[in-house]
Order: C-alpha cells, then sequence, then structure tokens
C-alpha cells in the first residue's frame, strides 16, 4: 500500500475534527487551497518586483530596532544592484495569540499582502500542515545552525522556515542578596539543582533584605507562560517527554503526568515562589524582580540588556542555566505560500539568518541561532552599531557586560549551552489547543484546595485526549 505523506494525513484528520475545535482553530478546518476552496491562491511562476513585506511581532530592541537595521542593510544591496526589490517591516499589534489570529487570518483568506512571516517556533507545524507558508531549501539549516533550534524549522519532512532568533528560559540571581545572607559562593554561572537553590532561598529568607518576599518568580498566569514554566517541569522529572510525537499525536501517559505535576508542585511551594508569580507574564515578573521583591527569577535573554540597565555599573545581577531541563522559543521566518516575490523573499530570509545577521542579533540582545556567533570572533556585525551608541555626555548607553570579541558576558559560557540542551515543547498543528487545554486544566493545582497529583494527571490526560485527537 502506498504510504499516504504525514501532511495529507494531517489534513485528512483535521477534516473530520468536532465543530467545537474548527472553531478554535479555524486554520485546522480550512481546507487544503485546492479549487473551489479557501485556502491561499498557488503564486505565480515568477517574482513581480516590488516590496516584501515581512510582518512580524514587535522587537523587543526597541525603536529602530535591530531587525529593521539588517532589513534597512538588505535595501542597500538591492539599491545598489538595481534589482527592484525592497523589503519592509510591519510589526503586528496585541499579543502573540493576537498576532497569531491577525496571521491566520490574513494567509487564509489568500492574500498575498505579506510575503515573509516571524512565527512562533510553535506555530511552524500548523502553518506548514495548513500550506499558509511556502517549503524552503535545505540549505538554510546548514551545521552552523545550533541542532535543536533547527529542528524548529522542519515539519512533515520538509524546511518550512528559518530560525531567526532564538530563546531558552535563563535563571537571573541577585549577588548582594546571597552576599547578605553569608553565602560563600555568589557566582553560580557554574550551574545549580533545584535543591541547591531552595537551599539558597532558605538562607536568604534567614536575613531578608529590604523589600523582599519570597525566593524566586516567574510567569505563571493563564497563558503560554505557564505552559512553558509546566513543560520545563515536565521535562525535568521525565526526560525525554514531549507529550507529542513526531507526528504530532498526543502520547503522553498518566505516569508521566504525575511525575510532571509533582515536579511543577514542588517548584511552585508557598514557602519559595512569589505569591504574585501565579498572575505574572515577562513584565510583571521582570518589575518584582528588579525592584528585589525576590532573589531569583526564571526570564528570557531579551531582559538581560535591560536587567543590567536597573543594576549599571556594579555586581549586584548575575545570570546561569536554569535548573534541570529550560524550554526552547524563538521565532522561524517563513514565505507565505501567496507571496508574488516567494524566490527574492527566501533570499532576504538567507540574508537575515546569516552568520552576521545572527551576530549582530546576538550583540543587540537576542538569542543567535548560529554557533558561529557565538565561537567564531571572525564573524561580526555588519549592519552599524548592534548595540546602543554613546550619550550626549561621551558616556556608552550600553551597560551589557560584554567578551572581548563584543560579545555579551555570558553568550559563548551560559547562553549557548542552554540553547543546545533545551527541549521543545510539544510540536503538533493542533498547538493553539493543546496550550489553552494544558494551562486550563493546570489552573487546579494552583487553587486553594488542589487535586492529589494522580487525580489531576487523570483529568489532564483525558482533556489532553479529546484537544489532539487521532
Amino acid at each position: 500500500m502506498r504510504k499516504v505523506p504525514l501532511r495529507r494525513q494531517c489534513r485528512r484528520r483535521l477534516a473530520v475534527l468536532p465543530a467545537a475545535l474548527c472553531l478554535l482553530l479555524p486554520t485546522a478546518c480550512s481546507g487544503d487551497g485546492g479549487d473551489g476552496g479557501s485556502g491561499p491562491a498557488a503564486p505565480p511562476s515568477a517574482d513581480v518586483p516590488g516590496d516584501i513585506v515581512v510582518a512580524s511581532g514587535r522587537d523587543v530592541t526597541g525603536k529602530n530596532g535591530v531587525r529593521q537595521r539588517l532589513i534597512d542593510a538588505w535595501n542597500t544591496e538591492q539599491e545598489k544592484a538595481g534589482t527592484g526589490y525592497r523589503a519592509r517591516l510591519v510589526e503586528l499589534p496585541g499579543s502573540a495569540d493576537e498576532q497569531r489570529s491577525q496571521l491566520l487570518g490574513a494567509l487564509q483568506s489568500g492574500s498575498a499582502a505579506y510575503d515573509v512571516v516571524n512565527l512562533d517556533v510553535t506555530w511552524v507545524p500548523e502553518f506548514a500542515a495548513a500550506d499558509l507558508i511556502s517549503p524552503l531549501p535545505e540549505s538554510l539549516l546548514d551545521d552552523d545552525v545550533i541542532a535543536p533550534v533547527a529542528s524548529t524549522a522542519r515539519w512533515d519532512g520538509s524546511v518550512y522556515a528559518a530560525p531567526f532568533n532564538s530563546d531558552v528560559g535563563l535563571l537571573y540571581y541577585r549577588r548582594d542578596h546571597l552576599s547578605q545572607a553569608d553565602v560563600e559562593q555568589t557566582d553560580l554561572t557554574g550551574g545549580l539543582d533545584w535543591p541547591e537553590l531552595k537551599t539558597l532561598i532558605n538562607a536568604v529568607g534567614d536575613h531578608k533584605p529590604d523589600g523582599y518576599d519570597k525566593g524566586w518568580t516567574t510567569q505563571l498566569a493563564a497563558y503560554e507562560g505557564r505552559t512553558v514554566n509546566a513543560m520545563e517541569a515536565f521535562a525535568s522529572a521525565v526526560p525525554d517527554l514531549t507529550l507529542t510525537g513526531e507526528d504530532g499525536h498526543y502520547d503522553a501517559t498518566v505516569e508521566e503526568l504525575t511525575e510532571g505535576i509533582g515536579e511543577l508542585r514542588r517548584r511552585t511551594e508557598a514557602a519559595y515562589v512569589l505569591p504574585d508569580a501565579f498572575g505574572s507574564d515577562e513584565a510583571a515578573s521582570l518589575g518584582d524582580f528588579a525592584a528585589g521583591r525576590t532573589t531569583f527569577l526564571r526570564h528570557w535573554p531579551y531582559v538581560y540588556p535591560a536587567l543590567h540597565q536597573s543594576f549599571p555599573g556594579d555586581d549586584r545581577l548575575g545570570v546561569t542555566a536554569l535548573p534541570g531541563r529550560a524550554v526552547l522559543g524563538g521565532q522561524n521566518l517563513a514565505v507565505t505560500a501567496a507571496s508574488q516575490r516567494s524566490t527574492k523573499a527566501a533570499d532576504l530570509i538567507e540574508y537575515l539568518t546569516g552568520k552576521q545577521s545572527e551576530r549582530c542579533l546576538l550583540d543587540a540582545g537576542f538569542a543567535a541561532t548560529r554557533t558561529s556567533a557565538y565561537t567564531d570572533d571572525g564573524v561580526t556585525c555588519a549592519v552599524g552599531a548592534a548595540t546602543p551608541s554613546a550619550a550626549p555626555t561621551g558616556e556608552s548607553a550600553d551597560t551589557v557586560p560584554r567578551d572581548a570579541a563584543g560579545r555579551p558576558e555570558y553568550a559563548r559560557g551560559i547562553l549557548l549551552p542552554a540553547l543546545q540542551k533545551a527541549v521543545h515543547r510539544p510540536r503538533t498543528p493542533l498547538y493553539g489547543a493543546f496550550t489553552q487545554t494544558f494551562t486550563t486544566e493546570l489552573s487546579a493545582l494552583f487553587a486553594d484546595d488542589p487535586p492529589s497529583d494522580g487525580d489531576l494527571a487523570r483529568r489532564l490526560d483525558e482533556a489532553l485526549r479529546r484537544a489532539l485527537p487521532d
């Protein structure tokens, strides 16, 4: 019997999903874009000169940030060559979920308004399975791209995106808090486990600094932050746990879920975690840590420059690998299926994700996707200053500690190994259904009268089987 390609299998299965799930995930029920369907129209056979529109979320490096500067540099090359092409960056408003909805709506309509889309790594299977983005050359994922990061760009055996900037959970800490608690070793760059972290929290609790409340904070509000924190606990408790297989099917067991829930419960015990963490997102948790309410913070690499602006010129701030497993984040660039400039759009992606561009992203505060950005001193940023320029007084506005080659000081020894060891969230075209179900069911763990680990695991298992049907 001829084997049916996975992508076609996926569309067949999605066609019989319940109506309620179709409302939740419109792209899962939009058809395959064939004749008479509502999917995107086939792109023309030849590129049409003009603007290549890149749709992306907000650049955390600020106005005229590094993404815009990279696009400006590419445009300069095109103008000199007289190609007739120019890239234009469009930043989408709203939260990540709102941006995803905007992109789905535009691409499902067959609109050619966007040529390149910057997708969260968890969205790639969904957009690929729905034929909203086009396959890209295998050469974009060469050996220089960090292996776990590269795998986020594939689906159903094909390359559908190129990693643009990555992300991974890290542990930030206050060295001055540890010193005040008479902790002998305040440099934690060698790493630590969760029992060691709790020992340090107990020590600080015996010598509370002004404004201090609890040991650590993170993002546990009912959104993607809770999913990330829970997946880090689950993956730490159960080695190699992914919750879904390579084909996107749910394949966890109640026993595995029970162990993961138990680890998440231990990490969020009232004696250690800031109570506000249960309603915190990235901004709120960052503010609490910067205000000195906690000694430790689980967060992403992009806050490294901001924290060094809060603690300039001293040795109060530290960063190290997150204890246990850390979840991989980031964004990947893809060419839309309806683009009239797909060939040139792929060339733009190649430029934006190349070695020099990735070094620019690293210098500006993003987590680069290529090993060379961290290890090869010959790879430099060629688009001008990737870091803040000097102030009118002549003093540099860049407060980030840097190594001899100009990289953020922690990049090679902490950030790169963290990316190389990071774990994925479930990879499935139904990721939206997964994360909504996951965060909702785990709410019971943080209630006043939580169920036992086993009872919650059974409820979560049943809910995930409904959300991710075969």
